[in-house]
């Protein structure tokens, strides 16, 4: 059963076996600053970005069963070690700017070496917690382990209220999936040293469906913020929204995505960003009956994919009121700043190259997204990869082996 260590003022240390003296060094060093901390706590105002609260192992497995793990998911990838999982809990910022928490899963090769560069996974949409990647769902994780088998240290942030993060989820909201993600990168820094292993400063970042956007966001972050002390060398997003006003949202209503996906992607959004921008006082004043007697509830974390759907209409038209269809596309006041705060994770120019996977028959994330997004970046260091005429969840199954190929050309695995 795994157990759970906590960072928390205490009468002693945790009692772990450590590999090596360094590692030995390094936990005596958290230590101290803890102790340091706790004796300070009271002159505290805010907790730091990327804070440790508690760190959970989920996995550990050698090199065969990792193999034989990532084959259980159809991820086939050469395995050239075991992995070691750990659910991180940690401090980041909610929507508001407030102190806040959120989970991550953070993965470390068993490997000899010491220094790693660390690979980013943002996930997909899920409506469920416990279908984040630190938590019990399986695909995502697995998905995540791919590069900690070859030897990169991998993270994979849940986003803000999914996993163990308290509240809802404000999905697809650009600027807290980029601080979650960069925060995560700041906790597992640290859940490494506790390993006796450090990060060598190099990222490269990926993501699939939402967590092409996502990927896109902590891409920036990380080119616009030295002081997290990464140095980003390279980004592979995969099918992601990155242009709700422009795309996205004209294509909901006008058949470019399939209805049952767009009712989906539009109550989600709009419960989600109402919570931030208050896009309406009641319900009713954007869903139509009976539905916006219960769309919220939907949206709570503990309903999965087929009650959401089955609890909605099945076209965009049935669910939303003449007035928010409207907004879709002409989107005013609170809508239109909404969308533009989500719609800058390509605005600008990128030193690391930046490849955007898409198919040309998505019916979930139509390819304009990715097209807008490389006219967005400017430059010559972005490009534009057609993954065929393939439906949105096969652009993640085939799109995976060629970025772990082509992360290994721009920054091998010790």
């Amino acid at each position: 059963m795994a157990t759970k260590t906590a960072f928390r003022c205490a009468s002693g240390p945790p009692r772990r076996v450590y590999r090596s003296s360094v590692a030995l060094l390094s936990v005596l060093v958290l230590l101290l600053a803890g102790l340091v901390a706790c004796g300070a706590q009271h002159e505290r105002v805010a907790a730091a970005p990327g804070e440790v609260v508690s760190v959970t192992p989920v996995l550990g497995s050698t090199t065969e069963q990792t193999a034989d793990y990532l084959k259980d998911w159809a991820i086939q990838t050469p395995v050239r070690n075991g992995i070691d999982a750990y659910r991180v809990v940690y401090r980041t910022s909610a929507p508001d700017g407030a102190d806040t928490t959120a989970s991550g899963l953070v993965v470390l090769p068993r490997t000899e070496a010491r220094r790693l560069p660390v690979v980013s996974y943002a996930h997909g949409t899920i409506v469920r917690k416990d279908e984040a990647p630190s938590a019990d769902a399986e695909t995502d994780r697995a998905r995540t382990a791919l590069f900690a088998a070859v030897g990169y240290a991998a993270v994979a942030p849940d986003y803000l209220g999914l996993g163990e993060g308290p509240g809802s989820h404000p999905y697809a909201h650009v600027p807290t999936e980029a601080s979650a993600s960069a925060d995560l990168l700041r906790a597992a820094r640290m859940v490494a040293a506790r390993e006796g292993r450090e990060f060598d400063g190099t990222l490269l970042v990926t993501g699939f469906s939402q967590g092409g956007q996502a990927a896109m966001a902590l891409a920036e972050r990380v080119a616009a913020a030295p002081d997290l002390g990464f140095t980003l060398a390279g980004v592979a997003a995969v099918s992601g929204p990155y242009a709700v006003r422009e795309v996205q949202a004209p294509a909901a209503l006008d058949g470019r995505i399939s209805p049952r996906a767009a009712v989906l992607y539009i109550a989600y959004w709009l419960t989600a960003m109402n919570r931030i921008y208050r896009l309406y006082d009641e319900p009713g004043e954007a869903f139509q009956p009976p539905y916006a007697e219960r769309v919220e509830q939907l949206f709570d974390g503990r309903h999965d994919i087929l009650s959401v759907s089955t609890g909605l209409p099945a076209t965009p038209r049935e669910l939303l009121t003449p007035r928010f269809q409207a907004l879709a596309l002409d989107p005013t006041g609170e809508a239109l700043r909404a969308m533009t705060d989500s719609d800058g994770a390509c605005d600008w120019t990128p030193r690391a190259p930046v490849r955007l996977y898409v198919s040309s028959d998505d019916r979930a994330v139509p390819a304009a997204n990715a097209e807008r997004c490389h006219a967005a970046l400017g430059g010559d260091r972005a490009s534009v990869v057609d993954l065929g005429p393939v439906d949105h969840s096969a652009t993640v199954r085939l799109a995976l082996p060629g970025i772990l190929t082509w992360f290994g050309e721009l920054t091998p695995a010790p």
